[in-house]
């Protein structure tokens, strides 16, 4: 039910750790449950109650929209009610573009397919891997507020990014990420995750 945001550099860990709570990549020790399914022992159980949204927006591009929700609704056992998924796509913008390929959307539509297809199947832990990586400000808002809904309906929400003020826009949580290890974790309202920023990041990065 927490909403965490992740910072760090580059390379200090935050995508190889999404990829492992999404089931991507299998760690080298430790284990990992969603709603008691292990990660790695109940992988198919555990996923279905994962939404994952990253770089690389997993949709197919020579699919439109409507047909890769449609598709993915079967890989999650799903329900693929056109009505439904045409509301969903309205949801980011896309109802009227729901029916062409989408390899002919920019980068910035494709994420918002992305958003679409990792919320579609209603899951409970949702990973966020620089989600606002193309988004103009209007699509932006439209997942913040969706991330909102989410939040205040009891998901939980794990989302990297190298904006300070937009990752603690909803957090209720911040981690800091330094080569690997957390070198700060406390409530994204104190004071000290900035001053923990500056230290492990700004300062890091001019160095």
């Amino acid at each position: 039910g927490e909403s965490v945001v992740l910072f760090g550099s580059n390379g200090a860990g935050k995508t190889t750790f999404l990829k492992m709570a999404g089931g991507l990549m299998r760690p080298t020790r430790g284990s990992l449950s969603v709603e008691g399914f292990d990660i790695g022992k109940q992988a198919d159980e555990a996923r279905r109650r994962i939404g994952f949204l990253s770089h690389n927006t997993f949709v197919y591009k020579d699919l439109s929209p409507l047909e890769n929700l449609k598709f993915f609704c079967r890989l999650y056992g799903v329900p693929d009610s056109e009505e439904r998924l045409i509301d969903l796509l309205d949801r980011v913008g896309l109802r009227g573009r729901a029916s062409e390929p989408v390899r002919a959307f920019s980068r910035g539509l494709q994420q918002r397919v992305g958003i679409a297809r990792a919320l579609l199947h209603d899951p409970s832990v949702i990973l966020l891997d620089e989600p606002y990586t193309g988004l103009d400000a209007k699509a932006a808002q439209t997942l913040n507020g969706m991330l909102d809904e989410a939040l205040a309906a009891g998901k939980t929400i794990v989302l990297t990014t190298h904006d300070l003020d937009q990752g603690l826009r909803a957090a209720t949580r911040a981690l800091i990420l330094d080569r690997g290890n957390v070198v700060y974790d406390g409530s994204a309202k104190d004071t000290a995750v900035r001053e923990a920023y500056l230290r492990y990041i700004q300062q890091g990065n001019t160095k």
